[in-house]
């Protein structure tokens, strides 16, 4: 996927919040740090430094969503993390996000910190940010 079908899919996928755009995702993809794994209608975009691996954005086609393709595209990025040295994994997640956490929660990820206000809503106020880990085995 290019950076345009991916910002795209951002701007589909993420309802409540700022979209990350193409040009955002061209500099992630530009940095040696950075891993990204798709599925057909879903991706992943992280990096990983040292032994950790961050998720930096998980999207997924709202009209795809609970098909297994974010599941997919998550278990592709841990493989690859873990194949570059990562021996845990961790993200941020809007606090009200319930349906996010919860498909974290299935992959093993559980809480382990808090960012207040970490997220700008497009709505105007701001959310904490949930911080969820996991090992990678």
């Amino acid at each position: 996927m290019t950076p345009e079908a991916l910002a795209d899919l951002c701007t589909r996928a993420y309802q409540h919040m700022s979209p990350w755009t193409a040009a955002q995702i061209a500099s992630t993809l530009a940095q040696p740090s950075s891993l990204l794994t798709t599925s057909q209608r879903a991706f992943v975009l992280g990096q990983v430094i040292t032994d950790e691996a961050e998720i930096l954005a998980l999207a997924a086609d709202p009209a795809k969503q609970r098909s297994g393709q974010a599941s997919a595209a998550l278990e592709m990025f841990h493989r690859q993390a873990r194949t570059r040295g990562a021996a845990r994994v961790f993200l941020e997640v809007p606090e009200h996000n319930i349906p996010a956490i919860r498909f974290y929660e299935k992959h093993g990820y559980t809480a382990v910190g808090r960012r207040k206000a970490y997220y700008r809503l497009t709505n105007g106020p701001s959310a904490d940010a949930l911080i969820m880990a996991r090992d990678l085995p």
